[in-house]
């Protein structure tokens, strides 16, 4: 198992590099710099004073070698600079990170206590009532419009009962646990009900053919209960499906939510990475979306470490 995930970890190694290069060098290309920001709002700057800036940051190097020069800093321990926030990129996203990071972890673990339980009971059950009524909830999950729901939600608890805020972090002036708590509710549900669809889908999917399998018909020719079939072999072997679709989502747990944090004014990764890209704060931008990337690539280890434990057998493939 260890010689299993330590190949995964040098090619997650490898990906990452790779991956910083392609970011970079989009980045790089895309039309206008920092410097032209600062002539745009600023008009009182020379051609030759924007060469100077541009001499200065480096800007006037080849691609390859600024990327080199970065990759270099990086590897010290420099992140650089946020040219909008003018503080250190780590401070800048320490904030925005915590929150998202409260935000979708609440939303994914609210979403798979319903949908696993949720789409389990549907696949025990195929073609009953209950499993078209799962089924037609899960369907209506996954066509329904993210921001129309929030915007719903807002509507209903927010302007009409008037019992749940419109959106932010907390009360203006500081609030306490509860009201911190009480500003997550709509998002986190927005979040919430957008994810289940998919996961019950997937999970009575990989139940229903779990169940099919010969190794559950001898399981209950030995006399097994159907309770201990379902928990001890059928459970277990039906969520490597689910586990491959969790590890993709790590990466969006911390790069955010663009549109539901815009729509409930949540300061979170999704809202800093659009700013900082519409403000070409290139190293806040690229370190952003770096740390997604690599959070993506640490979801798959962990589901490849997953495999390993829910079937022994994945780590000789």
């Amino acid at each position: 198992m260890m010689r299993h995930l330590l190949s995964r970890l040098g090619q997650a190694v490898v990906v990452m590099i790779v991956m910083s290069f392609v970011i970079y060098g989009l980045m790089g290309l895309m039309p206008g710099d920092p410097i032209d920001v600062m002539i745009a709002t600023n008009p009182n700057l020379t051609a030759a004073d924007a060469e100077r800036l541009r001499a200065l940051h480096g800007l006037d190097q080849p691609l390859l070698e600024r990327y080199w020069n970065w990759l270099s800093a990086v590897a010290g321990g420099d992140l650089g600079y946020s040219r909008l926030f003018g503080r250190p990129v780590l401070e800048v996203m320490a904030a925005p990170l915590g929150n998202t990071a409260l935000l979708m972890s609440l939303s994914l673990l609210m979403a798979l206590a319903v949908a696993l339980p949720l789409g389990a009971a549907a696949a025990l059950r195929p073609n009953s009532i209950f499993d078209r009524l799962v089924n037609l909830l899960a369907f209506a999950g996954i066509s329904m419009p993210v921001f129309w729901l929030a915007l719903m939600l807002i509507i209903v608890f927010a302007v009409m009962l008037g019992v749940l805020p419109a959106g932010g972090v907390q009360t203006v002036g500081g609030g306490d646990l509860v009201d911190r708590a009480r500003h997550l509710v709509l998002p986190v549900a927005t979040l919430s009900a957008a994810s289940i669809g998919q996961y019950v889908r997937h999970m009575r999917a990989a139940m229903i053919e779990t169940l099919r399998n010969d190794y559950i018909r001898t399981a209950r020719a030995k006399g097994a209960g159907w309770v201990r079939v379902v928990t001890r072999h059928a459970l277990r072997n039906a969520l490597i499906p689910v586990v491959t679709i969790l590890a993709l989502d790590v990466g969006t747990l911390f790069s955010g939510a663009l549109i539901t944090e815009t729509v409930f004014a949540y300061p979170g990764m999704g809202k800093l990475i659009f700013d900082s890209i519409m403000g070409s704060d290139f190293n806040l931008a690229l370190t952003a979306l770096l740390l997604a990337t690599g959070l993506t690539l640490l979801g798959n280890l962990l589901a490849d470490a997953a495999y390993v434990w829910l079937d022994p057998r994945t780590a000789r493939r």
